[in-house]
C-alpha cells in the first residue's frame, strides 16, 4: 500500500537546509530559551566569553520573549540577528540552540517544541532562562561580571 505523498514528507528542518527555509520556518526553529539574550562579557586577556544571568532589556524574563522583536536591532544596536551565514561564526551561541545544532548536522533535540508540541519542555529540561535572570536595567554594568554563571552551558542528555 502506498502512503500519500504528504505523509511521506519530512519535517521542514530535515528536508531543507537553513538557507532554504522561509522566514516563518526559520523563526519556528527558535525554542524560546532566551539564552542568546543573556549579556556576555569577554575577558580582555584570554578572549574567553563569560555568560551572565543578566538579560537584554527587551527580554521578558518571565515569558522568554522579546518585547519588541521587529525593532530589536534598532533599540539594541549590539543585538545580533542570527542568519545561516553567521550561526557557526558566533561562538557564544549555546550548543542547545536549534540553529547551531542544525548547522552542525546534529538535528533538533528531543525536547524541542517542534517535536514535543509545547514550549514547556524547554523549561522542564533546564534550558530556559525563565525566572533565573535579571534585566540589564536592574543591574549596573560594572556589576555584570559579578553575575557570571555557568548554567547556560548546560546541555540536556540526548534522550530521556
Amino acid at each position: 500500500m502506498n502512503m500519500p505523498l504528504e505523509a511521506q514528507r519530512l519535517p521542514f528542518w530535515e528536508e531543507k537546509s537553513l538557507n532554504e527555509m522561509t522566514d516563518s520556518e526559520w523563526e519556528a526553529l527558535c525554542d524560546g530559551c532566551g539564552r542568546c539574550c543573556l549579556i556576555k562579557l569577554e575577558d580582555e586577556d584570554s578572549g574567553e566569553i563569560i555568560t551572565s544571568d543578566v538579560h537584554c532589556r527587551l527580554l521578558d524574563g518571565d515569558q522568554c520573549t522579546c518585547s519588541d522583536y521587529p525593532n530589536r536591532q534598532q533599540k539594541v544596536p549590539d543585538c545580533i540577528k542570527l542568519t545561516p551565514q553567521n550561526i557557526l561564526e558566533i561562538k557564544w551561541i549555546p550548543r542547545t540552540c536549534a540553529y547551531r545544532r542544525l548547522a552542525e548536522g546534529r538535528g533538533l533535540p528531543w525536547w524541542h517544541p517542534l517535536l514535543t508540541g509545547t514550549m514547556q519542555t524547554v523549561e522542564d529540561v533546564g534550558v530556559s532562562v525563565r525566572g533565573k535572570t535579571f534585566n540589564e536595567t536592574e543591574v549596573a554594568p560594572d556589576e555584570w561580571e559579578r553575575h557570571a554563571v555557568d548554567w547556560p552551558d548546560y546541555e540536556p542528555p540526548d534522550s530521556l
